[in-house]
């Protein structure tokens, strides 16, 4: 007879702390922090000299990267002072969303919305302050009530739209997207995890083959998350990309 039994869903998402309100997900946030700080670190005390390779190589990769496949398809040339801060939420959530697959930690610090919640709302703070910067306080609320455009009949309607989507709903989809996501595929991995090891160790010993396909399915999902914590991290830099240009350069 097969015996499985699916843990308290706060097992899964809660640990016990390491000392008073510091756990694993701390844990992977601090670390993720550091990994970032010291790839960077190590790349500029790099010698200048020769093909770049090494720790300085993947740097100037990934930062070609945020540069090239997000700046400047979303904010022109004009953008490209931001690419310390979009590295740097980059860096930091993909770095958050990889332990999901990694042995001991096993669970992407993104999956609590803690850290999601945070990094939308410091997003919400940098694309309005850039808007009010830019266009000013009246200038920058005028374009985001009333978008060049529009029929002036519409506004009745468009107006209050746009209000509730740049002030209530981005933050909260890109929390959301984020958390959702990783949270949904940390548990697939733990649900097939479960289920090959319930089959594997099942007494009835036709069913132990059977465990075979479960397995396999982890191994799939296990390799498609790599993927996941990837697009996650570039679709949310790639919005706030959108968000400040849009707040900057309104008339684009």
């Amino acid at each position: 007879m097969l015996s499985l039994e699916f843990p308290p869903i706060n097992m899964i998402l809660r640990w016990q702390d390491v000392f008073p309100t510091f756990n694993k997900i701390a844990i992977i946030a601090v670390l993720a922090t550091v990994i970032s700080i010291g790839l960077f670190f190590a790349a500029v005390r790099k010698n200048d000299t020769g093909a770049p390779k090494g720790s300085r190589n993947l740097a100037e990769v990934i930062v070609e990267f945020i540069e090239n496949g997000v700046i400047m398809q979303t904010m022109g040339r004009d953008g490209l002072g931001w690419t310390p801060f979009l590295l740097s939420v980059f860096m930091f959530i993909y770095l958050c969303n990889v332990p999901g697959i990694i042995p001991f930690f096993q669970m992407p610090a993104t999956a609590r919305m803690a850290i999601p919640m945070f990094l939308s709302l410091l997003v919400w703070v940098v694309f309005n302050a850039t808007g009010m910067k830019h266009q000013g306080v009246g200038g920058y609320f005028k374009s985001v009530l009333f978008p060049p455009g529009v029929p002036k009949a519409l506004y009745i309607l468009v107006s209050p739209i746009e209000l509730i989507s740049t002030l209530v709903v981005r933050p909260f989809s890109l929390a959301v997207r984020l958390f959702a996501n990783m949270l949904a595929g940390h548990i697939l991995l733990v649900t097939f995890a479960l289920l090959s090891e319930a089959l594997f160790q099942a007494k009835d010993k036709i069913l132990i083959p059977v465990g075979i396909l479960p397995f396999f399915m982890l191994l799939f999902l296990t390799g498609f998350e790599v993927l996941v914590a990837f697009l996650q991290a570039y679709i949310f830099v790639m919005l706030t990309a959108v968000y400040i240009g849009g707040a900057a350069h309104p008339e684009h």
